[in-house]
C-alpha cells in the first residue's frame, strides 16, 4: 500500500482529498508526476489557483519547509505557476460550477 499524499512534507488531509479528486491517489504518484503536472491536474479538477499552494507543493516534493522559497527561486516559480494556470485553469468552468453550487445542482466541496 502506498503512502498518502499527506505523508509528503507540508501537505495535509485537504491535499489528500484534492489529489484524489484529481486522480492522484498517493504520494508515489504525486512524486512521479512532479509538481507542475500534479498542479495542472489539480486545477483541471476544479482547485482554484493559488501561488502559495503551488510553491508549498514544490517545496514539499523537494523535502523543504514551505516557507523556504525566496528571491529569484520564488520569481521563477511564479512564472511556472502563471504558465500552468494559463494552460490548465478554466475560469469560466469554475464560475459555472459555482453557480451550480449556489442553486443546489451540485454539492459544495
Amino acid at each position: 500500500m502506498s503512502d498518502p499524499v499527506s505523508s509528503i512534507r507540508n501537505l495535509g488531509p485537504a491535499m489528500d482529498a484534492a489529489c484524489a479528486k484529481a486522480g492522484i491517489p498517493d504520494a508515489d504518484t504525486l512524486r512521479t508526476l512532479g509538481a507542475d503536472e500534479a498542479y495542472a491536474r489539480l486545477l483541471r479538477s476544479g482547485v482554484r489557483p493559488h501561488f502559495i499552494g503551488y510553491y508549498v507543493l514544490v517545496m514539499g516534493l523537494q523535502g523543504r519547509p514551505w516557507n523556504d522559497c525566496k528571491g529569484d527561486e520564488k520569481k521563477t516559480l511564479r512564472k511556472r505557476f502563471d504558465a500552468i494556470k494559463a494552460q490548465a485553469f478554466d475560469k469560466g468552468l469554475s464560475d459555472f460550477e459555482r453557480t451550480l453550487n449556489e442553486i443546489g445542482v451540485i454539492a459544495k466541496a
